[in-house]
């Protein structure tokens, strides 16, 4: 999805800032390779070193990469709704673009979610999902709401009033990211397994470390994608500008 230009008129520079002198920080390749090592070193340890668990067996492992990737899905949606609060705070337009940029890097990580979670059902349960599961659903159901934001945001001519209508959607969209954590451990039936308790983690040293090194690895690797896809944005956003202003 591009970003159009909403007239020939160029924008507006914050104070104390020239117009379009603000860049995103270049992609950090140092940055990208380490959490890419990370993810790979997180998984070798989890299909080859952590024990099998009791009741699932090998088929479990998929957990260090499933609840991982839903986590680091909440991290971008609540990067995006506080960069949406920041624009209403300052209306200060960049902030809309990052707001956009993390949502759109939430949605990914929420399709792999839901991904990865069909994967786990089919070998646990014989079937890819089940709607009578409201944990399931409430899932799906932020999932779609962050994907109707797309739709919202390019039914508005691109300017300031747009950025304000996505920053207000993205800020009611974070109200699900705890209702749909906390879902887990409410709900009545426990489908996805409570490691994380008041009295601690209830897995093994090894299986923490493990579940540590993968959450660590995609958080990086979200936030490596984030700065080089934001960097390409503005750039496209800066060009677009100019071309309007020739």
């Amino acid at each position: 999805m591009t970003e159009p230009v909403a007239n020939a008129r160029p924008r507006r520079a914050a104070p104390g800032r020239r117009a379009g002198t603000r860049w995103a920080p270049r992609p950090a390749p140092l940055v990208a390779a380490a959490s890419s090592i990370t993810l790979l070193t997180g998984l070798v340890l989890a299909f080859y070193w952590v024990p099998s668990d009791a009741d699932q067996g090998f088929s479990q492992r998929i957990f260090y990469l499933h609840v991982p990737i839903a986590l680091t899905s909440y991290a971008c949606f609540g990067a995006g709704a506080w960069k949406a609060f920041r624009l209403l705070q300052s209306g200060d337009d960049h902030h809309d673009l990052e707001s956009y940029t993390a949502v759109h890097i939430g949605i990914i990580f929420a399709l792999l979610t839901l991904v990865t979670g069909s994967i786990w059902a089919k070998i646990s349960w014989g079937i890819w999902w089940n709607w009578g599961e409201d944990q399931l659903v409430l899932f799906l159901v932020v999932f779609l709401f962050y994907c109707t934001y797309f739709m919202l945001r390019f039914s508005v001519d691109a300017g300031l009033r747009r950025g304000r209508i996505s920053a207000v959607y993205a800020l009611f969209g974070a109200v699900l990211i705890p209702v749909s954590f906390l879902a887990i451990r409410l709900a009545p039936r426990y489908i996805h397994p409570v490691v994380f308790t008041t009295g601690g983690p209830r897995m093994a040293h090894s299986m923490l470390l493990v579940f540590c090194v993968m959450l660590a690895g995609l958080l990086g690797l979200a936030g490596s994608l984030y700065r080089t896809e934001l960097g390409g944005r503005r750039i496209d956003r800066r060009l677009r500008e100019l071309r309007s202003d020739a």
